[in-house]
């Protein structure tokens, strides 16, 4: 059995006569129910080719590459790792091998399927920047869409994880520190499309639960729900494939709110104990008084995630990303505020359109946008202990010279680079710095 949420609508922008092979990009931290997906996909198109990369024996230096139809396999190849690095072996392998079968048979499309640690937005970032013979794979294929797989029995247990992969023994490189949630909540969050996969072990109520999470977690992805006791084939690959959703412009999540873009939706209200609340405000938080205040803040939130600015360092615009207990505080760059007039056309355009259409005439485009999700969160509560971290009134009207000199727990942390005159930067996620 299936069902869907609202179907995001098909790419703009991209022409329906285009004839480049699609390329459907299938991610999850669980395996067994991404494979599942994929093999769903071929059953219902025996012609479609199915890359897929096994880290099992990644321990003895290699990475296996296999690549199939719904009829047969047709590679089973493995591939010696490049600098002892997963992630720059899969680089390497994934884009010449989707050039070369999108080349040799470009009347097939194309599903790859990354491995657990692997985030799909650096795959999709691989196929927009790196080149392949000299030009960009986009040339010789179109990314349809970036789908993650979610598994319904494990989905709460992992978003609550402290684990980190080198505990697990599953990371990516030696320098790979990344957590076990972190990893989870990129592949949903970096998604066009989820698919919640299998039910619950708690049963249809907290199944329902784990839809309106994903939901509040990505409100910008389409999903579809799975039940892995009758799965229609033909059903799944009409919701998953030819969708044209994806769009190689999305910056990552923590920039969203900085373009203007949904960050996450305000649901105070409980749907099936899941509670969505947006906090934005204009004045700064004060260093210590956030400091002192962290775990409370995020102490009933699964997820949580934004920019903010503290008085203490007026120009950084401050990253905001908890997840698994842990959070972390990092640089998305300057405020436009303080960015001189030379470098503003580095910057996204929808990034100043977004600070135009907000500007204040004193704070310029400086202000808190967080998004905090959980299960019976009390956003009354949550706005209060946020609120309390801002300056007061009098301590507004002391002014900038007087902030710097606080006590800050978070100095040093958000280095700034100088501006060159002669620098630029288009990234999505900040200003030059």
């Amino acid at each position: 059995m299936m069902s869907t949420s609202p179907i995001a609508p098909a790419g703009a922008g991209v022409s329906a006569a285009d004839t480049r092979p699609s390329l459907t990009v299938l991610s999850g931290f669980w395996p067994a129910a991404t494979y599942a997906v994929a093999r769903a996909l071929l059953a219902a198109d025996p012609a479609l080719l199915l890359v897929r990369h096994d880290l099992a024996d990644v321990g003895t230096g290699s990475v296996h590459r296999v690549v199939r139809d719904g009829a047969s396999v047709l590679e089973d190849v493995r591939i010696d790792l490049a600098h002892g690095c997963v992630s720059c072996t899969l680089r390497q392998d994934v884009l010449s091998t989707l050039a070369r079968l999108a080349r040799s048979r470009p009347d097939r499309d194309l599903v790859l399927m990354l491995p657990e640690v692997v985030e799909p937005e650096t795959v999709a970032a691989a196929c927009v920047h790196c080149l392949v013979d000299g030009a960009p794979i986009s040339t010789l294929l179109r990314v349809d869409s970036c789908t993650t797989v979610v598994d319904a029995e494990h989905l709460l247990d992992a978003l609550a994880s402290t684990d980190d992969l080198k505990t697990l023994g599953i990371h990516a490189a030696a320098d790979d520190d990344r957590a076990l949630a972190d990893v989870v909540v990129r592949q949903i969050e970096y998604a066009d499309t989820l698919v919640l996969w299998g039910q619950s072990r708690e049963g249809p109520y907290d199944t329902g639960r784990l839809s309106v999470l994903l939901d509040r977690m990505s409100p910008w992805a389409a999903q579809v729900h799975v039940d892995d006791d009758i799965v229609d084939a033909g059903a799944l690959s009409r919701q998953l494939r030819d969708t044209r959703r994806h769009r190689p412009d999305t910056p990552r999540v923590l920039a969203r709110g900085l373009e203007g873009r949904v960050l996450g939706t305000h649901e105070p209200y409980p749907d099936c104990g899941v509670v969505s609340a947006v906090f934005r405000a204009r004045r700064p938080f004060h260093p210590g008084r956030l400091k002192d205040r962290l775990e409370r803040i995020n102490a009933e939130a699964v997820r949580s995630r934004g920019h903010l600015w503290l008085a203490s360092q007026p120009e950084t615009v401050v990253a905001w990303d908890f997840a698994g207990g842990g959070l972390g505080l990092g640089s998305l760059g300057r405020w436009l505020t303080v960015l001189p007039d030379a470098h503003w056309n580095a910057v996204p355009d929808q990034r100043r359109l977004a600070a135009a259409l907000d500007w204040d005439p004193y704070y310029g485009d400086r202000h808190q946008h967080l998004v905090f999700i959980g299960l019976d969160l009390d956003p009354a509560e949550l706005h209060r202990t946020l609120a309390g971290c801002l300056l007061t009134d009098a301590e507004l009207a002391d002014g900038e010279d007087v902030w710097r000199t606080y006590d800050d727990p978070f100095a040093g942390c958000f280095p700034l680079a100088d501006l060159d005159p002669g620098h630029t930067r288009t990234s999505s996620e900040g200003v030059p710095s």
